[in-house]
């Protein structure tokens, strides 16, 4: 008898426990979606059957390296064209003929797409990428003029284009087509209007948070992307389109925009407004590989020392000769001219020659002395990050081969 009171008692408590178990969980996945549902596209109204709409659509950054400098189409809504469409430019295709030497010689085609707008948001919600949407007050002439280019610019015929990251993306033909639509009144207010940031400290705030993959885009730049520009260039950025033209509708007090709203709103870290100064952690890096290899010398056989001296030429130069190829044979034109073909010199591997090595260690401390020298001139490359990292590595192995008898 007293088991049985146990055994109900026990029953009645994990009932309980279960309850309170399952309303946690419910809070917790409620606490979690709120900020997700808290815009929905509730939030837009219906279009008349006899109505016709044009939108700018922005996507925000995603984790993913190449998601980093965001996204943007344009959203026609016409019920009578049967017309619920983003219209955008950013698609390539892994079967396309020679893609991979299309994408190391510079001459990607990208192509545009028109597909549901629903698939489109519900597919960047689930990346949990932001979404902002504005509403263009285009005369109907205007908005038919922008429609039949997007209709036409899709057609298999017409949907390729050849890509360029900085003057031909997804984004600047975004731009031309509203450009289009505004009888080039975007043009006019931003070709002669200098840039918030140029195509360097664009490219350098958007990837600040994958070290390595930063490391590797200041490591291909060269000086082209250190160059003034204007507003109209630095469009190249989605968000700086849609914040274009809300300052073009505010400016101008046309009232451009019907509606300009984030419909969803991202939970992940977004990238800062201007670069922030990332050197330090390049550094650290180019001394931590100097400490190790000093370090692991003095306890190891000198043939250990020796292999990774010789390692970092092979390393070195392999890194000078990319470089230079993509100097000398791609149309990849913000590559060059390129000043960390001094710090990473293919003409390292002479250091491998022993009646050349003397020679050699002098010319690599006088290419690196070279590299600091440009940065006092004006209009520099900014190549800072990539400097501090090999300084220490390359002056490490230059006094190496300059003592070394092997």
């Amino acid at each position: 008898m007293t088991c049985k009171w146990i055994r109900l008692i026990l029953q009645k408590f994990q009932q309980r426990l279960l309850n309170q178990c399952y309303l946690l969980l419910c809070a917790i996945i409620l606490s979690w979606s709120a900020p997700v549902n808290a815009n929905t596209m509730s939030d837009i109204p219906a279009v008349p059957a006899d109505a016709a709409e044009a939108w700018l659509v922005t996507f925000g950054p995603g984790e993913i390296y190449w998601e980093r400098f965001g996204h943007n189409a344009i959203w026609l809504r016409e019920p009578a064209e049967g017309l619920d469409h983003t219209f955008n430019f950013g698609y390539f295709d892994f079967d396309q003929e020679d893609f991979f030497l299309r994408f190391m010689r510079g001459r990607m085609l990208y192509f545009s797409i028109a597909q549901p707008a629903s698939r489109e948001f519900e597919f960047y919600r689930g990346d949990n990428r932001s979404i902002r949407v504005q509403k263009l007050n285009l005369q109907p002439a205007q908005y038919t003029q922008l429609r039949d280019y997007l209709l036409n610019d899709i057609r298999p015929e017409n949907r390729d284009y050849r890509y360029d990251y900085y003057l031909n993306n997804c984004s600047t033909r975004i731009r031309d087509a509203l450009d289009l639509a505004l009888d080039g009144a975007l043009s006019a207010r931003t070709k002669s209007l200098p840039a918030g940031l140029n195509f360097r400290d664009q490219t350098r705030r958007l990837t600040q948070m994958q070290f390595w993959y930063y490391l590797g885009l200041e490591l291909g730049l060269g000086a082209p992307v250190d160059r003034d520009v204007s507003r109209w260039d630095e469009m190249f950025i989605p968000m700086v389109v849609a914040d274009e033209l809300a300052a073009m509708s505010r400016d101008t007090g046309d009232q451009l925009l019907a509606t300009d709203k984030v419909i969803f709103t991202s939970t992940a870290e977004q990238p800062a407004a201007i670069p922030a100064a990332s050197w330090y952690r390049y550094l650290l890096l180019g001394l931590l590989i100097t400490a190790i290899a000093w370090i692991s010398g003095r306890l190891m056989p000198p043939a250990w020392l020796a292999g990774l001296a010789g390692s970092w030429v092979l390393i070195s130069a392999t890194i000078g000769l990319v470089l230079a190829a993509l100097w000398m044979f791609t149309d990849h034109e913000v590559t060059r001219p390129n000043a960390n073909l001094l710090l990473f010199n293919p003409l390292i591997l002479l250091l491998l020659i022993p009646p050349l090595r003397q020679l050699s260690a002098g010319l690599l401390i006088a290419s690196v002395t070279i590299a600091w020298l440009l940065q006092l001139l004006p209009g520099h490359q900014h190549n800072l990050d990539v400097l501090v990292l090999a300084t220490p590595i390359n002056l490490a192995v230059a006094a190496y081969f300059i003592k070394s008898k092997i």
